[in-house]
């Protein structure tokens, strides 16, 4: 089974825009999160994923009731499942939406919509029944629910664009992707951003080039 190319996380999902509020621990996960997937040799990412899985899973349990850690606990366990991939990545796919559905209960609005990116990027990469959950009605009423929070976000706005070449949508995508070149920097965490900026532009240039064809 191939979980398309399950990259959630995409620092998933936000812009941190009070750093000193994030529960500790948070910060150092963001950090080597994006190390791992933008500057890490794509074969050892995986093993890489699955230890730093499990200091978010401490970092969680330090910080009960906190949504963050759960959502970037989640973030770590789908990018572990997009470099895994096979018939092992469902179940920690699965594992992934269950947190993220659990900080939804304490703070749905947590990270500027990062919880509705990222269920929304995960309903639209998993498959369908009968093998997995994915749901793409789902994924766009998330995706564009986070877009309600966060407007001019590079996250919900590229994951959107990606949501949206998958349907076929190519102007839309080519819209949604120049508006996720256009977020303002985050200061923080510059890694991920330009390891996003470049799979916008990737992104970006395949739309333009879908609807050159079709033209």
């Amino acid at each position: 089974m191939h979980i398309k190319h399950l990259i959630l996380t995409a620092g998933l999902a936000f812009s941190v825009s009070v750093f000193a509020a994030m529960p500790q621990g948070v910060e150092e996960l963001q950090h080597e999160w994006a190390r791992i997937k933008y500057q890490m040799p794509e074969e050892k990412r995986a093993d890489a994923f699955e230890a730093l899985a499990r200091k978010a899973e401490q970092v969680s349990a330090s910080n009960p009731g906190k949504a963050e850690p759960l959502v970037w606990e989640a973030i770590i366990v789908s990018s572990e499942a997009g470099a895994r991939g096979g018939l092992g990545a469902l179940s920690l796919v699965k594992k992934a939406r269950g947190l993220l559905q659990q900080a939804e209960k304490i703070q749905p609005d947590a990270l500027r919509g990062s919880i509705y990116t990222s269920l929304g990027s995960l309903y639209y990469q998993v498959p369908g029944w009968p093998v997995g959950f994915g749901d793409d009605d789902k994924a766009r009423k998330y995706l564009q629910q986070a877009l309600k929070v966060n407007p001019d976000g590079i996250d919900p706005n590229y994951f959107y664009g990606d949501f949206l070449m998958g349907q076929k949508d190519y102007k839309g995508a080519v819209k949604a992707f120049e508006k996720a070149l256009a977020a303002p920097p985050r200061p923080t965490r510059p890694v991920a951003d330009a390891g996003r900026r470049h799979e916008i532009q990737a992104g970006l240039t395949k739309a333009r080039g879908k609807l050159d064809r079709n033209s």
